[in-house]
């Protein structure tokens, strides 16, 4: 299997519905509507896809910064549509365009970077982290 070339304007696209689990009620916030972290984690998984096949065996990306705005609430059983672009590519740091849609109207926008790392070292450091905490 070849592999995609890691280039601007890659894009991915993911489309979720709402369940219970995803409410701002489960985040000490008493209303039933798409939580602010579940959506920015959606938003994170949008840019994973648009990068999907682009990176060498034993390399992963990590969420690094986001610079987004939660523009308005979704409700239970909603589908929403994350769309991603790969827009800066500077070093191992991948700078991606997000916009969220929920069919009436724009719920996010904004950017999200990523980090590309080596799987093994990050698990490596991981591990010497969490061995050494008493």
């Amino acid at each position: 299997m070849s592999m995609i070339p890691l280039k601007p304007n890659l894009k991915g696209v993911l489309v979720h519905e709402v369940k219970p689990t995803d409410l701002a009620t489960n985040w000490r916030n008493n209303v039933p509507v798409l939580a602010t972290p579940v959506l920015l984690w959606l938003a994170e998984l949008a840019c994973m896809r648009a990068i999907e096949g682009t990176l060498e065996e034993g390399r992963m990306t990590l969420g690094f910064a986001h610079d987004v705005r939660h523009l308005a609430p979704t409700p239970l059983g909603w589908t929403i549509r994350l769309e991603a672009e790969l827009e800066k590519i500077d070093g191992k740091l991948l700078t991606f365009l997000i916009e969220g849609h929920d069919g009436s109207e724009r719920i996010l926008a904004g950017r999200h970077t990523r980090a590309i790392v080596d799987r093994d070292r990050f698990l490596s450091r991981f591990e010497e982290k969490q061995c050494s905490h008493v």
